[in-house]
Protein backbone atom coordinates (compact mmCIF):
# COMPACT_ATOMS: atom_id res chain seq x y z
CA UNK A 1 0.00 0.00 0.00
CA UNK A 2 1.08 3.63 -1.52
CA UNK A 3 1.78 6.25 1.33
CA UNK A 4 0.52 9.79 1.37
CA UNK A 5 3.73 10.99 0.73
CA UNK A 6 4.68 8.38 -1.88
CA UNK A 7 1.67 8.95 -4.10
CA UNK A 8 2.17 12.99 -3.62
CA UNK A 9 5.66 13.25 -4.03
CA UNK A 10 7.85 10.61 -5.91
CA UNK A 11 11.47 10.05 -4.92
CA UNK A 12 13.61 12.20 -6.85
CA UNK A 13 17.03 11.27 -4.79
CA UNK A 14 19.09 8.53 -6.00
CA UNK A 15 22.70 6.74 -4.91
CA UNK A 16 24.45 10.86 -5.54
CA UNK A 17 23.62 11.34 -1.80
CA UNK A 18 25.63 8.47 -0.94
CA UNK A 19 28.87 10.05 -2.85
CA UNK A 20 27.81 13.97 -2.76
CA UNK A 21 27.00 15.96 0.49
CA UNK A 22 23.51 16.89 0.85
CA UNK A 23 24.54 20.62 0.15
CA UNK A 24 27.50 21.92 -1.16
CA UNK A 25 28.58 25.96 -1.71
CA UNK A 26 31.80 26.56 -3.79
CA UNK A 27 33.51 29.75 -4.19
CA UNK A 28 30.04 31.18 -3.59
CA UNK A 29 30.01 34.94 -4.20
CA UNK A 30 26.88 37.39 -4.84
CA UNK A 31 27.86 41.29 -4.96
CA UNK A 32 24.93 43.73 -5.71
CA UNK A 33 26.11 46.65 -8.09
CA UNK A 34 24.68 49.94 -6.29
CA UNK A 35 24.75 53.80 -7.63
CA UNK A 36 27.40 54.25 -5.46
CA UNK A 37 29.48 51.04 -5.78
CA UNK A 38 29.44 47.58 -5.50
CA UNK A 39 28.31 45.52 -1.81
CA UNK A 40 29.64 42.80 -1.63
CA UNK A 41 26.96 40.28 -0.03
CA UNK A 42 29.06 36.93 0.23
CA UNK A 43 32.57 36.28 -0.94
CA UNK A 44 33.76 33.13 -2.18
CA UNK A 45 31.92 30.91 0.23
CA UNK A 46 32.64 27.32 1.05
CA UNK A 47 30.40 25.08 2.75
CA UNK A 48 29.48 21.81 2.85
CA UNK A 49 26.33 20.45 5.05
CA UNK A 50 25.73 16.65 5.14
CA UNK A 51 22.33 15.16 4.89
CA UNK A 52 20.72 14.87 8.42
CA UNK A 53 22.53 17.49 10.06
CA UNK A 54 20.88 20.92 12.05
CA UNK A 55 23.34 23.33 10.47
CA UNK A 56 23.48 26.70 11.97
CA UNK A 57 24.45 29.68 9.79
CA UNK A 58 25.12 32.48 12.57
CA UNK A 59 26.35 36.25 11.96
CA UNK A 60 25.35 39.20 12.95
CA UNK A 61 23.43 41.82 10.46
CA UNK A 62 24.80 42.21 7.50
CA UNK A 63 26.92 39.27 7.61
CA UNK A 64 25.41 37.47 4.65
CA UNK A 65 23.00 35.12 6.12
CA UNK A 66 19.97 35.51 4.46
CA UNK A 67 21.66 35.86 0.93
CA UNK A 68 23.13 32.62 1.71
CA UNK A 69 19.97 30.75 2.50
CA UNK A 70 17.93 32.36 -0.50
CA UNK A 71 20.99 31.35 -2.83
CA UNK A 72 20.82 27.67 -2.14
CA UNK A 73 17.41 27.33 -3.62
CA UNK A 74 17.80 30.19 -5.95
CA UNK A 75 15.50 32.56 -4.69
CA UNK A 76 18.79 35.02 -5.02
CA UNK A 77 21.14 34.42 -8.19
CA UNK A 78 24.95 34.15 -7.38
CA UNK A 79 26.92 36.29 -8.82
CA UNK A 80 29.71 33.37 -9.41
CA UNK A 81 30.65 29.88 -7.34
CA UNK A 82 28.32 26.61 -7.77
CA UNK A 83 25.44 25.28 -5.16
CA UNK A 84 25.25 21.78 -5.54
CA UNK A 85 22.65 19.54 -4.04
CA UNK A 86 23.96 16.29 -4.02
CA UNK A 87 26.30 17.02 -6.65
CA UNK A 88 24.26 18.85 -8.79
CA UNK A 89 24.55 22.62 -9.62
CA UNK A 90 21.37 24.56 -9.00
CA UNK A 91 22.77 27.55 -10.99
CA UNK A 92 22.79 25.22 -14.01
CA UNK A 93 19.07 23.55 -13.58
CA UNK A 94 16.53 24.35 -16.57
CA UNK A 95 12.94 25.69 -14.78
CA UNK A 96 11.87 22.12 -14.69
CA UNK A 97 14.59 20.82 -12.75
CA UNK A 98 15.26 23.61 -10.29
CA UNK A 99 11.31 23.33 -9.51
CA UNK A 100 11.87 19.92 -8.74
CA UNK A 101 14.90 20.97 -6.92
CA UNK A 102 13.03 23.64 -4.71
CA UNK A 103 10.26 20.99 -3.62
CA UNK A 104 12.91 19.10 -2.08
CA UNK A 105 14.29 22.23 -0.29
CA UNK A 106 11.08 23.92 1.50
CA UNK A 107 11.77 27.25 3.26
CA UNK A 108 10.07 28.47 6.66
CA UNK A 109 10.27 32.69 7.14
CA UNK A 110 10.39 34.95 9.79
CA UNK A 111 7.05 36.49 9.08
CA UNK A 112 4.85 33.35 8.84
CA UNK A 113 3.66 34.32 5.27
CA UNK A 114 0.39 32.86 6.14
CA UNK A 115 -3.00 33.09 3.75
CA UNK A 116 -5.34 35.07 5.99
CA UNK A 117 -8.81 34.57 4.46
CA UNK A 118 -7.77 30.99 4.99
CA UNK A 119 -8.34 28.21 7.73
CA UNK A 120 -4.82 26.73 9.43
CA UNK A 121 -6.45 23.52 7.55
CA UNK A 122 -6.43 25.19 3.92
CA UNK A 123 -3.36 26.76 4.49
CA UNK A 124 -1.29 23.28 5.12
CA UNK A 125 -2.76 21.57 2.03
CA UNK A 126 -2.36 24.84 -0.38
CA UNK A 127 0.71 23.21 -1.63
CA UNK A 128 -1.07 20.11 -1.96
CA UNK A 129 -4.30 21.69 -4.01
CA UNK A 130 -1.17 23.33 -6.14
CA UNK A 131 0.41 19.97 -6.98
CA UNK A 132 -2.85 18.47 -8.01
CA UNK A 133 -2.69 16.05 -5.15
CA UNK A 134 -6.31 14.34 -4.33
CA UNK A 135 -8.52 15.94 -1.91
CA UNK A 136 -9.11 12.92 -0.42
CA UNK A 137 -4.91 12.17 -0.01
CA UNK A 138 -4.49 15.70 1.02
CA UNK A 139 -7.05 16.01 3.40
CA UNK A 140 -5.34 12.94 5.43
CA UNK A 141 -1.52 14.59 4.91
CA UNK A 142 -3.19 17.91 6.17
CA UNK A 143 -4.43 15.58 9.81
CA UNK A 144 -0.84 14.20 9.78
CA UNK A 145 1.00 17.19 9.32
CA UNK A 146 -1.17 19.56 12.11
CA UNK A 147 -1.08 16.22 14.29
CA UNK A 148 2.99 16.58 13.97
CA UNK A 149 3.02 19.94 15.13
CA UNK A 150 0.68 19.81 17.71
CA UNK A 151 -2.11 21.70 16.37
CA UNK A 152 -4.92 18.83 15.55
CA UNK A 153 -7.36 21.09 17.59
CA UNK A 154 -6.53 23.99 15.15
CA UNK A 155 -7.56 23.16 11.52
CA UNK A 156 -10.39 25.14 11.48
CA UNK A 157 -9.02 28.16 13.01
CA UNK A 158 -7.56 31.19 11.07
CA UNK A 159 -4.26 32.98 11.12
CA UNK A 160 -5.53 35.83 13.31
CA UNK A 161 -6.55 33.60 15.83
CA UNK A 162 -3.66 32.23 16.59
CA UNK A 163 -0.53 33.16 18.08
CA UNK A 164 3.07 33.61 16.84
CA UNK A 165 4.31 30.24 17.79
CA UNK A 166 0.94 28.37 16.55
CA UNK A 167 1.18 30.49 13.21
CA UNK A 168 5.02 29.14 13.20
CA UNK A 169 3.88 25.73 13.79
CA UNK A 170 1.23 26.37 10.90
CA UNK A 171 4.52 27.71 8.11
CA UNK A 172 6.35 24.66 9.45
CA UNK A 173 3.24 22.25 8.61
CA UNK A 174 2.71 23.63 5.28
CA UNK A 175 6.64 23.56 4.19
CA UNK A 176 6.31 19.53 5.27
CA UNK A 177 3.53 19.35 3.20
CA UNK A 178 5.63 18.57 -0.10
CA UNK A 179 7.83 15.76 1.62
CA UNK A 180 10.98 17.72 1.29
CA UNK A 181 14.27 16.64 2.00
CA UNK A 182 15.65 19.99 3.63
CA UNK A 183 14.10 22.17 5.48
CA UNK A 184 15.84 26.10 4.83
CA UNK A 185 14.85 28.62 7.94
CA UNK A 186 15.67 32.40 7.53
CA UNK A 187 15.52 33.60 11.01
CA UNK A 188 12.17 31.61 12.25
CA UNK A 189 12.01 32.03 15.43
CA UNK A 190 13.47 35.79 15.90
CA UNK A 191 10.13 37.26 15.95
CA UNK A 192 9.15 34.93 19.05
CA UNK A 193 9.73 35.16 22.92
CA UNK A 194 11.97 32.82 24.35
CA UNK A 195 9.73 30.11 25.80
CA UNK A 196 8.48 30.19 22.45
CA UNK A 197 11.45 30.05 20.51
CA UNK A 198 12.40 27.16 22.67
CA UNK A 199 9.41 25.17 21.55
CA UNK A 200 9.91 25.41 17.89
CA UNK A 201 13.42 24.57 18.27
CA UNK A 202 12.00 21.44 20.15
CA UNK A 203 9.78 20.51 16.96
CA UNK A 204 12.64 21.20 14.26
CA UNK A 205 14.64 19.05 16.17
CA UNK A 206 12.12 16.27 16.30
CA UNK A 207 11.29 16.64 12.73
CA UNK A 208 15.10 16.03 11.80
CA UNK A 209 15.33 13.22 13.80
CA UNK A 210 12.20 11.29 13.11
CA UNK A 211 11.96 12.39 9.66
CA UNK A 212 15.68 12.34 8.37
CA UNK A 213 15.25 16.05 7.16
CA UNK A 214 18.28 17.94 6.81
CA UNK A 215 17.75 21.45 8.37
CA UNK A 216 19.62 24.54 7.92
CA UNK A 217 19.13 27.61 10.56
CA UNK A 218 20.10 31.17 9.88
CA UNK A 219 20.03 32.82 12.86
CA UNK A 220 21.85 35.60 14.48
CA UNK A 221 21.02 34.53 18.25
CA UNK A 222 23.53 31.95 19.45
CA UNK A 223 20.98 30.49 22.08
CA UNK A 224 19.45 29.01 18.89
CA UNK A 225 22.96 27.06 17.62
CA UNK A 226 23.52 25.63 21.27
CA UNK A 227 19.82 24.21 21.59
CA UNK A 228 19.60 21.80 18.52
CA UNK A 229 22.43 22.66 15.88
CA UNK A 230 25.67 19.85 15.10
CA UNK A 231 27.34 22.28 13.14
CA UNK A 232 28.14 25.47 12.48
CA UNK A 233 29.06 28.11 10.31
CA UNK A 234 29.86 31.88 11.16
CA UNK A 235 29.82 34.74 8.44
CA UNK A 236 31.18 37.74 8.84
CA UNK A 237 30.97 40.66 6.40
CA UNK A 238 30.23 37.90 3.75
CA UNK A 239 33.30 35.84 4.45
CA UNK A 240 32.88 32.63 6.17
CA UNK A 241 34.88 33.29 9.68
CA UNK A 242 34.95 29.59 11.09
CA UNK A 243 33.26 26.25 10.16
CA UNK A 244 32.69 22.64 11.76
CA UNK A 245 31.07 21.28 14.61
CA UNK A 246 29.45 23.14 17.52
CA UNK A 247 31.98 21.34 19.75
CA UNK A 248 34.99 22.27 18.06
CA UNK A 249 34.04 25.92 16.60
CA UNK A 250 33.63 26.53 20.23
CA UNK A 251 36.70 25.11 21.96
CA UNK A 252 38.99 26.52 19.79
CA UNK A 253 37.16 29.20 18.01
CA UNK A 254 39.79 31.57 15.75
CA UNK A 255 37.94 34.17 14.27
CA UNK A 256 36.86 37.30 16.37
CA UNK A 257 33.37 36.81 15.21
CA UNK A 258 33.87 33.47 16.66
CA UNK A 259 34.53 34.90 19.78
CA UNK A 260 32.14 37.47 20.05
CA UNK A 261 29.12 35.33 19.20
CA UNK A 262 30.04 32.29 21.71
CA UNK A 263 30.97 34.64 24.27
CA UNK A 264 34.60 33.71 24.67
CA UNK A 265 35.08 37.77 23.86
CA UNK A 266 32.49 39.95 26.13
CA UNK A 267 30.34 41.91 23.80
CA UNK A 268 30.91 45.70 23.10
CA UNK A 269 28.68 47.08 25.63
CA UNK A 270 30.18 44.39 28.33
CA UNK A 271 32.84 45.81 30.90
CA UNK A 272 36.12 44.40 30.71
CA UNK A 273 38.03 43.65 33.84
CA UNK A 274 40.12 47.04 34.87
CA UNK A 275 42.90 44.87 36.52
CA UNK A 276 44.66 42.00 34.41
CA UNK A 277 42.77 38.90 34.64
CA UNK A 278 42.51 35.35 33.00
CA UNK A 279 39.88 34.40 30.72
CA UNK A 280 39.16 30.34 31.65
CA UNK A 281 37.47 28.60 28.75
CA UNK A 282 36.02 25.15 29.96
CA UNK A 283 35.14 22.08 27.34
CA UNK A 284 31.96 20.03 27.33
CA UNK A 285 33.65 17.78 30.00
CA UNK A 286 35.33 20.21 32.51
CA UNK A 287 32.27 22.56 33.31
CA UNK A 288 30.51 19.84 35.38
CA UNK A 289 33.94 19.62 37.66
CA UNK A 290 34.68 21.46 40.33
CA UNK A 291 38.48 22.10 38.88
CA UNK A 292 38.66 25.70 39.82
CA UNK A 293 38.61 24.57 43.73
CA UNK A 294 40.74 21.80 43.05
CA UNK A 295 43.58 23.37 41.68
CA UNK A 296 43.19 25.88 44.27
CA UNK A 297 43.56 23.69 47.00
CA UNK A 298 46.21 21.75 45.19
CA UNK A 299 48.60 24.92 44.52
CA UNK A 300 47.83 26.74 48.01
CA UNK A 301 46.68 29.83 45.34
CA UNK A 302 43.64 32.03 46.53
CA UNK A 303 41.25 32.38 43.18
CA UNK A 304 39.27 35.64 42.84
CA UNK A 305 36.66 34.95 40.54
CA UNK A 306 35.36 38.32 38.82
CA UNK A 307 32.83 36.66 35.92
CA UNK A 308 31.58 33.05 34.98
CA UNK A 309 28.92 31.35 32.98
CA UNK A 310 27.91 28.31 31.98
CA UNK A 311 26.11 27.47 28.79
CA UNK A 312 24.48 24.02 27.39
CA UNK A 313 25.86 23.25 24.04
CA UNK A 314 25.12 20.44 22.02
CA UNK A 315 24.14 18.24 24.88
CA UNK A 316 27.10 19.15 26.70
CA UNK A 317 28.05 22.27 29.80
CA UNK A 318 30.65 24.90 28.36
CA UNK A 319 31.45 27.98 30.04
CA UNK A 320 33.97 30.68 30.68
CA UNK A 321 35.72 32.30 33.81
CA UNK A 322 37.45 35.35 34.58
CA UNK A 323 40.01 34.94 37.63
CA UNK A 324 42.07 37.84 38.85
CA UNK A 325 45.59 37.78 37.36
CA UNK A 326 48.03 36.47 41.15
CA UNK A 327 50.22 39.16 41.33
CA UNK A 328 53.13 36.62 42.74
CA UNK A 329 55.15 35.14 39.80
CA UNK A 330 55.38 31.80 41.37
CA UNK A 331 51.48 31.46 42.19
CA UNK A 332 50.72 32.76 39.09
CA UNK A 333 52.85 29.61 37.38
CA UNK A 334 51.81 27.39 39.64
CA UNK A 335 47.90 28.25 38.85
CA UNK A 336 48.38 28.14 35.22
CA UNK A 337 50.64 25.24 34.88
CA UNK A 338 47.59 23.58 37.85
CA UNK A 339 45.21 24.45 34.94
CA UNK A 340 47.04 23.50 32.31
CA UNK A 341 46.54 19.80 32.99
CA UNK A 342 43.07 19.90 32.62
CA UNK A 343 43.46 21.26 28.75
CA UNK A 344 41.69 24.35 29.49
CA UNK A 345 42.43 27.66 27.33
CA UNK A 346 43.55 30.12 29.19
CA UNK A 347 44.10 33.68 28.32
CA UNK A 348 45.52 37.06 29.14
CA UNK A 349 42.80 39.97 30.05
CA UNK A 350 44.22 43.51 30.31
CA UNK A 351 47.68 42.22 30.70
CA UNK A 352 50.26 44.67 32.05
Amino acid sequence: METIAETAWPDQSDNRAAVHPHIALRGLSKVYPMADGDVVALDHVDLTIEKGDIYGIIGMSGAGKSTLIRCLNRLDTPSRGQVLVDGQDVLRMNASQLRATRRRMAMIFQQFNLLSQKTVARNVRYPLEIAGVPRKQADARVQELLALVGLSDKAAAYPSQLSGGQKQRVAIARALASNPEMLLCDEATSALDPLTTQSILALLQQINLTLGITVVLITHEMTVIRQICNKVAILDGGKLAEQGTVDEVFRHTKSQAGRRLFGVLPSETEAQPEKPALRIVFDGQAAEQPIISQVSRETGVDVNILSANIHPLGGKAYGQMIIARPTDAQAYTRLTHALAQYNLTIEEVNPQ
